[in-house]
């Protein structure tokens, strides 16, 4: 192990803006069902929770309840069209690679603790040359639990090999403050994610409106 601080981030909403690449391929198996199309704006709140939830989301936004079976072969339908544009026009947030920059130079290290596939969060990090950054990506995948359940933070830190009492969350939603708080870890919110209540609301003990305003944060945390 080694005593070097580890900022350990969420991905979708969080480091890169996926919601158009995300709601393209949902559209696209929506369409392909006979179902409208849903608008960026109003499914962008609907992220975070993996792909088969926002797929059952964005159903039920039409009324249409599907068969576990159904919906498990649109799933797959979903997740290998979202494979092949997943970097159409997902980005980085602003001010993002100049921050971890930053942080880098001030001895911090990172990780990505997402509850999205593994897979999926490597190909989209390797699109945008983002994942030599990251000590682990860990997804939903990696360990057979999910977030809020504290063992993936847990275990997304060992693997980074660093120690959980070095380590600060970064995320945009419930279940982010909730695997913090379980695993004991302070918790930094951005207020530009994917949230279907105000990030305010889930008390975490920071909210930043701006990725250059990380370092000041952790430092606050951690003096």
């Amino acid at each position: 192990m080694t005593s070097s601080r580890i900022i350990v981030f969420d991905l979708d909403g969080t480091l890169v803006d996926t919601a158009p690449d995300l709601i393209n391929a949902l559209n696209f198996i929506l369409a392909r069902e006979g179902l409208p199309p849903v608008p960026l704006h109003a499914a962008r709140n609907m992220i975070g929770a993996g792909a088969r939830k926002l797929l059952e989301r964005g159903l039920e936004l039409d009324g249409r309840h599907v068969s576990l079976a159904e919906l498990d072969r649109l799933t797959d339908d979903f997740i290998a069209y979202y494979a092949e544009h997943i970097a159409d026009a997902s980005r980085p947030f602003d001010g993002l690679e100049a921050t971890l920059d930053d942080l880098t130079s001030h001895d911090y290290r990172f990780a990505v603790c997402t509850n999205k596939l593994e897979w999926l969060s490597r190909r989209l990090l390797d699109r945008l040359n983002l994942s030599p950054r990251f000590s682990a990506i860990c997804g939903a995948d990696t360990f057979g639990v999910s977030k809020p359940d504290p063992a993936i933070l847990r275990q997304t830190v060992a693997r980074a090999g660093a120690e959980l009492k070095s380590a600060i969350m970064v995320g945009d939603a419930g279940p982010d403050v909730g695997v913090a708080r379980r695993a004991g870890v302070p918790v930094i919110c951005v207020s530009f994610g994917y949230t279907e209540v105000p990030v305010a609301d889930l008390k975490p003990d920071v909210v930043i409106d701006h990725m250059r305003e990380l370092r000041g944060a952790i430092e606050g945390l951690t003096r």
